[in-house]
């Protein structure tokens, strides 16, 4: 009788031991991390006062992208870019829009880093008020919808909406150039750790209903 009973607990703890080393190999599996966004590259020709003629409004910009998911891809929808002249940066929601574009649809591998440039039409920017200063500050607004993909298996749409704040010398450059402004302000993905608890909690009502 006590060697039934002692088979029974080392059949339990096994099973529970199982269910442990399953619930955490799908928690480290199903984990994911967002993409980080640096604006990397800005640069604004009408700012640049060693130009002989500063006609020139376009305002251009590198967005860097990285996927420092080990094992998961990602699906990038169309990633809207909004432009903004803050007035004042103690003030940063005192700003003038200047306008918008995006980046196409594209997928990034696991571990991999991905640089697209983008370039804003600022005609219609006061230049002789931004010109007044020796440095000018633009924020810029991404906004996106990301999915991942996990083996042959692609994750509902998470939205990613952040934002940065660039400062822009005398030479229509980006102030410290060599490093990139990262942009925040998104929420984690905390959908699979959610997913995994409720998973985690009914094994334990299963276990109770064994015992």
């Amino acid at each position: 009788m006590d060697s039934s009973n002692g088979g029974c607990c080392r059949c339990c703890f096994s099973f529970i031991f199982t269910l442990g080393l399953t619930a955490l190999f799908m928690w480290l599996s199903l984990r994911t991390s967002n993409p980080t966004c640096y604006v990397q590259f800005f640069y604004v020709p009408a700012l640049n006062r060693t130009l002989n003629s500063t006609e020139n409004t376009t305002i251009y910009l590198d967005l860097k992208l990285n996927n420092g998911n080990k094992d998961k891809g990602i699906y990038y929808d169309n990633v809207n870019l909004n432009l903004s002249y803050v007035h004042n940066i103690s003030e940063p929601e005192g700003k003038t829009l200047i306008n918008d574009t995006f980046i196409p649809a594209f997928y990034q591998g696991h571990k991999k880093k991905a640089t697209k440039p983008a370039n804003f039409s600022a005609a219609g920017l006061d230049w002789a008020l931004v010109k007044a200063n020796t440095t000018a500050f633009f924020r810029v607004d991404m906004a996106t919808a990301v999915r991942f993909k996990i083996m042959a298996w692609k994750t509902k749409r998470h939205r990613l909406v952040v934002r940065t704040t660039v400062e822009v010398n005398e030479s229509g450059t980006k102030v410290k150039p060599k490093k990139g402004n990262k942009l925040s302000g998104a929420r984690k993905n905390g959908c699979f750790s959610l997913q995994v608890g409720v998973l985690i909690n009914l094994l334990i009502w299963v276990l109770i209903g064994f015992w």
